[in-house]
C-alpha cells in the first residue's frame, strides 16, 4: 500500500533527487509535463530545488507517493494569489513513475490535492492534460468536467506539438 505524504520545503530539498528520478521516468517514457527528451537528473534536480520558496511560501503545495519506501509518484496544487482568484487553484504535475502505474497512485495523489484545496477554501479547481493521454481519462472518470482542446498547444518529451485538454472541478 501506498502512503501520500504532502511535503515541506525541507522535505522537498531532502528528496529532490528521488522527485527527479520520478520527472526522469515519465519524461523518459514520452509523457508531457514541460520538459523535453532527453531530461539531464542535473536540471530535473535543480527544477524541484526552484519550488522550495513556492513550497515554503505556501503557495504550492507538493505531495508524493511513497510505496516500499520509495517515491513512486506526485502531484501539486498551484494556489491562486490574485485577490480575485483566491477561491481556484491549479493541480499541476500529476506524474506517476512507469514501473507504478496502475496500483492507484494517480487517483490517490489527486485526492488528497483535491481535499487540501477543499480545507484551505477552493471551490475550482483547474488542470490540463495532453489530449488522449491515460491521465486525460483518469481525470475524466474523477468526475472533472471538460472544458475544450487547444491544438499543438505544448511540445511532447520528443519535441512533437500535441494538443492539450483543458478540465475543470467545482468542489462542494
Amino acid at each position: 500500500m501506498a502512503e501520500i505524504v504532502r511535503l515541506s520545503s525541507e522535505d522537498l530539498a531532502a528528496v529532490a533527487a528521488e522527485l527527479a528520478g520520478v520527472l526522469s521516468d515519465v519524461v523518459e517514457g514520452g509523457n508531457s509535463v514541460g520538459f523535453l527528451a532527453p531530461l539531464d537528473p542535473g536540471a530535473a534536480e535543480e527544477w524541484w530545488k526552484g519550488l522550495e520558496p513556492a513550497v515554503a511560501g505556501g503557495r504550492v503545495l507538493v505531495w508524493a507517493a511513497r510505496r516500499d519506501g520509495r517515491i513512486e509518484g506526485t502531484v501539486q496544487l498551484r494556489l491562486n494569489d490574485m485577490p480575485n482568484g483566491s477561491h481556484r487553484a491549479e493541480v499541476a504535475k500529476l506524474m506517476v513513475r512507469r514501473r507504478a502505474r496502475g496500483a492507484g497512485l494517480g487517483r490517490a495523489l489527486l485526492a488528497a490535492a483535491e481535499r487540501a484545496a477543499g480545507e484551505a477554501g477552493v471551490t475550482l479547481l483547474v488542470l490540463d492534460t495532453e489530449t488522449g493521454s491515460p491521465a486525460e481519462r483518469l481525470y475524466r472518470a474523477d468526475g472533472w468536467t471538460r472544458v475544450g482542446v487547444i491544438p499543438d498547444y505544448a511540445a511532447d518529451p520528443a519535441g512533437v506539438l500535441r494538443s492539450t485538454t483543458y478540465f475543470y472541478k467545482l468542489l462542494a
